[in-house]
């Protein structure tokens, strides 16, 4: 499998603050990649460099195997990118605003309302062609905002914090699309994200702290490496967990018990029959995985 992002010892600072110390990485085409970390890790300013809104001080950027300081104009028609804040003219209509965004990719006339007509149904905003777009509520302009990312049919799309914000519904519709277009067209989805339910669908994950790599590994790696799994033990008194001389706590209705690994898990089970009548076995979380490998809460940014 080809790589569709390369970067190699890329270095960013603003004065004396280091944003992006030495990182290198690469994602592969058609792969879901999430870049985890909280506010100032570096994420936005990685994207940035990335998409030519500014100006790295050293190091390598190649994407789809062209370097970006050769040739930026090429790189800008494959890619989409759905910024954390809205970049739409807040006093045009959803269909001018997208009309004069696919203007800037030469689609006009029957290709663009073929276009426009596609994506308004895929992402449903098909009722707000006339809308103003600052009239919108957070979600109908998250959605608008990813039509516009994705109007030219690129090869990477980069969601800077996509669905911050949006309620349920409106997020599970923009996974949906994003999904079915991974599926359909092979679009690779470079991803940075709070919330760890993304993550955890995700191919690859590098989790960023100051500029630095502080782990990376597909979700399982992660899980397996920086945090073991759980037993949900219910029915059974404090005295017959206190028994089994592991650490645990209380839950409802019963005790959460630590194991390193799913193995130690089943010979646990094993050994005690009659203490598991009414139990779950569960896998360690991304959170758990990131402050384990950063020491940080990623919930208490």
């Amino acid at each position: 499998m080809e790589d569709m992002i390369v970067i190699n010892h890329l270095k960013k600072k603003f004065g004396d603050v280091v944003a992006v110390d030495d990182l290198s990485f690469k994602v592969k085409t058609g792969e879901f990649f999430a870049f985890l970390g909280i506010n100032g890790a570096g994420k936005s300013t990685t994207i940035s460099i990335m998409t030519n809104l500014i100006k790295r001080d050293s190091g390598e950027v190649f994407i789809d195997g062209m370097n970006i300081d050769d040739n930026m104009d090429l790189i800008k028609g494959l890619i989409g990118v759905v910024y954390q804040n809205n970049v739409l003219d807040k006093a045009l209509s959803v269909y001018d605003n997208l009309k004069y965004r696919a203007g800037l990719y030469n689609i006009y006339g029957k290709e663009f309302d073929d276009r426009y007509n596609e994506l308004a149904k895929m992402l449903d905003f098909e009722y707000l062609k006339k809308r103003i777009y600052s009239k919108l509520s957070g979600g109908e302009k998250r959605r608008v905002d990813i039509a516009r990312a994705l109007f030219h049919k690129p090869k990477l799309l980069i969601l800077d914090e996509p669905t911050t914000g949006l309620d349920p519904k409106t997020r599970k519709l923009v996974w949906q699309v994003i999904d079915n277009l991974r599926k359909t067209t092979n679009l690779t989805v470079f991803l940075t994200t709070h919330y760890m339910e993304e993550v955890s669908d995700a191919d690859y994950v590098v989790i960023l702290n100051k500029g630095k790599i502080n782990a990376c590994g597909t979700p399982l790696e992660l899980k397996n490496k920086y945090t073991g799994d759980f037993i949900n033990l219910y029915n059974v008194s404090l005295e017959d967990v206190q028994k089994l001389g592991l650490k645990f706590s209380k839950i409802q209705n019963g005790y959460r018990i630590e194991v390193p690994n799913t193995l130690a898990a089943t010979k646990l089970i094993v050994e005690n029959p009659m203490l598991f009548n009414d139990y779950e076995i569960i896998k360690g979380k991304m959170d758990d995985v990131f402050l384990n490998a950063t020491g940080i809460n990623l919930m208490g940014e």
